[in-house]
């Protein structure tokens, strides 16, 4: 696994492991506030991302547009930018988590209609 993919791949161990640390911090300390946090974290960031790192190791051709570079930087971005939001969010601070959550959510669409646009004519010749 080589470029795109293994940054992408590289990236998802990243959050594989802050999430599973973060859900094992909530679990010794009983405070369960950040589960939102948490399950973005595994879902978006270690599973996501995983998948994303596959389908481009699958993919290579798909991997080398410039739209695909742009796809992780925009996704690892936002997911960044949504995850600073959603702590505040859960740690009682709604108004300063509010615009983060809404910028990463947004920009993490934007990622995932990037992927899609790179993704397609892949899939469809497959």
């Amino acid at each position: 696994m080589s470029g795109l993919a293994s940054r992408f791949f590289a990236s998802a161990l990243i959050y594989a492991v802050l999430g599973m640390t973060l859900g094992l911090v909530m679990g010794m300390t009983e405070d369960h506030s950040q589960m939102p946090t948490h399950a973005h974290i595994l879902v978006v960031g270690w599973v996501s991302f995983a998948l994303f790192g596959f389908f481009y190791h699958l993919f290579p051709a798909a991997a080398k547009s410039r739209l695909a570079a742009a796809h992780f930087w925009l996704a690892e971005a936002s997911l960044l930018v949504m995850l600073a939001g959603l702590v505040q969010i859960f740690m009682g601070r709604t108004e300063a988590g509010q615009p983060f959550a809404a910028a990463g959510s947004t920009g993490l669409l934007a990622s995932m209609i990037l992927f899609a646009i790179v993704a397609w004519p892949s899939v469809r010749r497959a």
